[in-house]
């Protein structure tokens, strides 16, 4: 499987919720929802984690990402990822980089490329 890294810089290829939906993976599916109910103080369901990664235009998009600034920025911008962005980082990745500052280090290993 070859590396999908979302607009944001999230890897796709390696979140549970992607790899549980190309494996049909129920066990990590339960899992999955149990971790991230705890790291976010929300009650996320088995039957939620369902992913096709956010670069498709068709297929499950996980939570948030079905109405994600930074995922309709990139797409209406026609870019890979915002890595090849005029504007990065802009006011938006920043304010996600505080709450994922991998997705930062992604996206700068790609510019600086």
């Amino acid at each position: 499987m070859s590396k999908m890294i979302a607009y944001c810089g999230i890897v796709c290829t390696e979140c549970p919720a992607y790899i549980a939906t190309k494996n049909n993976d129920e066990d990590l599916r339960k899992k999955t929802a149990t971790e991230w109910s705890k790291t976010y103080g929300a009650e996320i369901k088995p039957e939620n984690i369902y992913c096709d990664g956010c670069l498709q235009d068709e297929g499950h998009l996980i939570g948030h990402c079905a109405e994600c600034e930074i995922r309709a920025c990139g797409k209406e911008k026609k870019v890979e990822n915002c890595a090849y962005c005029d504007d990065f980082a802009c006011e938006k990745l920043e304010k996600f980089f505080e709450f994922v500052p991998t997705a930062k280090k992604v996206l700068e290993n790609i510019r600086n490329k």
